[in-house]
């Protein structure tokens, strides 16, 4: 069979001079096209010749589908300013991104075991294994490199949670994602562009009598500690997280807390009557006063007060601070308790409860004390 070549020649048709490009198709055959104008003519052959040196016959064989579609895409990247090059280049780098990509799942399973062998504490650990198994179950089996912004930002709202929670969820998510892509999992972080959720840094919601009522009396003999100390000491979780029996003065009346990255000296935090009541079945105890596995021990007590989803942010500080000071009517006296400014104290807490109502906070006793005694001896 002859191999059909490039070639341009005047032909007539109906009497009328026309100029005639054949070009060879890929597979065999030939493609003609005809020209009313030679110069139009000339530059498609041209064009032609220099497509065939550069790719050879495949150039030539485009379908009239196929370049109307090229120049519909390169049109609409003409408005990026880019082309259907750096379109193809930049898909490609998807695809083989995609292609050696993990899938969440696996990255989470990456993320923990990194941060672990990297020294993270138990506590930061434990935060970020129940937030990012969160977004695993929903996650959990595709690529990570195929996640996007719009998925993650509906996935964040949809958790029914205030800004303040929502957005400790993004900082998680932004480790994961930026994990991943040092890993070379994927090229770009989708987190960047996910929206906050707006905090209200002047607001705070405080349990009520009845909830901390149910609370103390639903937490199990390991974890009424951690619940006590809260409500009626004020301490920050990472700082009860932190203590020892041998931090608590049951003689003077005084728990030690020692600096940390909020509060570069040690206070001392003055023990009411009603902790003391608390934590009286404790006095003899020794080690620390949180057990291993707090976090989820923390989930069951309020499981079982009713109180998993209606949990303020902070919710035992605050209300230690709330129904502290109508009781001291003193600032400054607070603020040394709480590691705090007077300031911060005067904004968060002045005239938050009445004094009738936080005489009441402050009677409430341990009406299973006996039980409690029982489960600690």
């Amino acid at each position: 069979m002859r191999k059909t070549s490039l070639s341009i020649k005047k032909t007539r048709v109906n009497g009328l001079l026309f100029w005639q490009v054949t070009a060879p198709k890929l597979g065999g055959g030939r493609e003609r096209r005809t020209f009313k104008d030679r110069a139009e003519a000339s530059a498609f052959f041209e064009t032609a010749k220099i497509q065939q040196e550069n790719y050879g016959t495949a150039a030539l064989s485009i379908s009239d589908g196929l370049r109307v579609q090229a120049v519909e895409c390169e049109t609409r990247l003409a408005k990026f300013g880019k082309s259907l090059r750096d379109a193809t280049d930049f898909y490609l780098a998807h695809l083989k991104t995609i292609a050696g990509s993990r899938s969440v799942r696996e990255v989470v399973a990456e993320i923990l075991a990194a941060r672990e062998t990297d020294g993270a504490s138990v506590r930061y650990l434990g935060d970020l294994r129940a937030r990012l198994a969160r977004f695993a179950a929903a996650f959990g089996d595709a690529m990570i490199a195929s996640v996007t912004t719009r998925q993650i930002g509906e996935w964040l709202r949809g958790l029914g949670v205030g800004g303040v929670t929502r957005n400790s969820y993004r900082r998680r998510l932004a480790a994961l994602f930026n994990f991943a892509r040092r890993q070379g999992y994927l090229v770009q972080s989708p987190i960047a562009d996910v929206d906050k959720a707006k905090e209200r840094s002047g607001e705070i919601k405080i349990l009520t009598l009845d909830q901390t009522s149910r609370l103390l009396e639903a937490a199990s003999a390991e974890t009424l500690p951690y619940w006590a100390i809260g409500a009626f000491a004020g301490l920050r979780s990472a700082e009860i997280g932190r203590l020892n029996w041998a931090d608590v003065d049951f003689e003077d009346g005084l728990i030690e807390v020692k600096g940390n990255h909020k509060t570069a000296s040690r206070r001392f935090v003055p023990m009411s009557d009603s902790l003391r009541e608390w934590l009286a079945p404790y006095r003899a105890s020794k080690g620390d006063v949180c057990p291993m596995g707090l976090r989820k021990k923390l989930e069951a007590d309020r499981e079982r007060a009713g109180l998993r989803e209606d949990w303020p942010s902070n919710a035992l500080r605050h209300g230690y601070g709330s129904y502290r000071l109508p009781m001291i009517t003193d600032v400054a006296r607070l603020a040394l308790e709480m590691g705090n400014s007077p300031a911060m104290v005067f904004k968060h807490y002045r005239e938050i409860v009445k004094p009738a109502l936080a005489k009441r906070y402050w009677e409430i006793s341990p009406t299973k004390a006996k039980n409690i005694v029982r489960m600690v001896g």
